[in-house]
Order: C-alpha cells, then structure tokens, then sequence
C-alpha cells in the first residue's frame, strides 16, 4: 500500500509540471488532430487509418504524444530559480515552489523523458516535430528566448504550437508524412497563435515581472495589451472567415 501511495504521489508531481497546459496545449492540439483526422478524406490525406473508429482508438495514444512531448520541455522551463520564484506567485501548486520535488531530481526527468519521446514518436509520427520542439525549448529556456521581449516569446510559442498540431495529425492519421499543400494552413494558425498567445500572460504578470521577463502588457502596458489582443481576435475571426471562404473547402484546397 505504501508503494502505491508513493507511485501516485510521484505521477501527481510529474502530472503537475503539465497541468497549466491542459487547456492551452494539451486539449486544444489534441482535439485538432482528432477532428481533423476524421477529416482527412476531404484534404486529399490517404491513410490506413482514415476511418472513425480507427481514428477513435487512436486517441488515447495521440493525447500521450502531446502530453509526452511537452514533458521534458516543461519541467526544463520550470527548473531555474528564477522559474521558480516566479511560480511561487503564479501557480504555488507546481511540483517546486510546492517542493514535492527538487530541482536535481526534476533535471535528473529531463533526458530520460525526451529520450523515450522521441522514441514514440519515431514509433507514432511527428518525429520532426519532436526534434523542433526539443530546439524551441533549449532556445526558450536556456537562450532567453522566453524572456528578451514579446516578439521572440510569441514567435518560438506559435512554432512550437505548429508542431503540436502538426505532429498530433500525423500521429493519429497513422505516421504520415503531411502534403506540402497543408503548408499555408498551419501558417495561418501560425500567425494566429504568433499575435495572441500573450493572453495566456495576462494573470502571470506579477511573476513575470519579479522574474524580469519582457512579455507584452509588461511592456506596453495591460491595457493596452488588452485592446491590441481583442482586435487582432476580430480581425483573425474575419480574416480565416475568408481565407478558408476564398479558397472554398480547405479540403479543396490541400488536395491540389
């Protein structure tokens, strides 16, 4: 019995380094490779495994290629004292500021984990991805990619969300190679990501700015963020409206 408690205890504190991108990551890039999977006739994708009830069957393995990719990247941005001070004010829960964990044996995850995400995805697909992520990462957390200004953090966060989505199609539609054609799409939502995710800041400001990292309302004020945010989400509302309307059905348009 005891054994157990600690297992559950050990898989609560490595669920904890990931429990903030739930929403963010994890259930929004999930999602999008389920429903595209079901899709994937109408974008001109053939695979063995373009049927319902294959692509539902998948599901628990495609959520576990997000979640196992994210992983070693997350407990990597939460390992610095910095990350740490700066959790204490934002999300005191994490597996650190709560100290069900030390930074040494929180390093010691890091490898260990990438190397077995790497090997499911070489087994599911998305390996490309796999090894972009592990580049974003290493540029965010150990290069100040994440803290310079809003513009490099927002660039690095859109291209890693590139690769989520991406990575979690080719997975569940079976380890796939996507057509080039489905480029300008994943640029769209790209972009989208690219001039948005800084809503996510929003409620982490204090601890951003005791860390001194240089997100958009921290350096143009939250009002102003705020205004900048909500017009650019109107203005992406219309703009895919008539991206996707322009060129017909998307799946029209990939197949080409």
């Amino acid at each position: 019995m005891a054994n157990y408690r600690d297992l559950a205890y050990h898989g609560y504190s490595i669920w904890l380094f990931t429990r903030s991108d739930l929403k963010t990551i994890i259930g929004p890039t999930t999602a999008f490779g389920i429903f595209n999977g079901l899709a994937a006739s109408a974008y001109g994708l053939h695979s063995p495994h373009v049927h319902t009830s294959t692509i539902l069957k998948r599901v628990p393995m495609v959520t576990f290629w997000v979640w196992i990719n994210l992983l070693p990247h997350a407990i990597d941005n939460q390992l610095s004292q910095k990350a740490i001070s700066e959790d204490a004010y934002n999300k005191p829960w994490r597996t650190l500021p709560s100290k069900r964990m030390t930074p040494k044996q929180a390093s010691a995850l890091r490898l260990p984990l990438f190397t077995f995400a790497l090997l499911s995805s070489w087994n599911f697909g998305g390996v490309r991805q796999c090894i972009v992520l592990a580049c974003l990462a290493r540029w965010y957390n150990h290069m100040g990619g994440g803290d310079i200004n809003a513009i490099v953090r927002n660039f690095i966060n859109s291209v890693g969300y590139i690769c989520f989505t991406s990575g979690s199609l080719e997975a569940i539609l079976g380890n796939i190679r996507l057509p080039d054609q489905s480029l300008p799409w994943f640029l769209v939502l790209g972009m989208v990501v690219f001039s948005t995710v800084q809503t996510q800041d929003f409620s982490d400001s204090i601890g951003d700015s005791v860390r001194g990292r240089k997100t958009l309302p921290l350096q143009i004020g939250d009002r102003r963020a705020r205004i900048l945010t909500a017009t650019l989400m109107i203005f992406w509302s219309c703009f895919c409206t008539w991206f996707w309307g322009h060129r017909g059905l998307v799946g029209g348009y990939c197949s080409r």
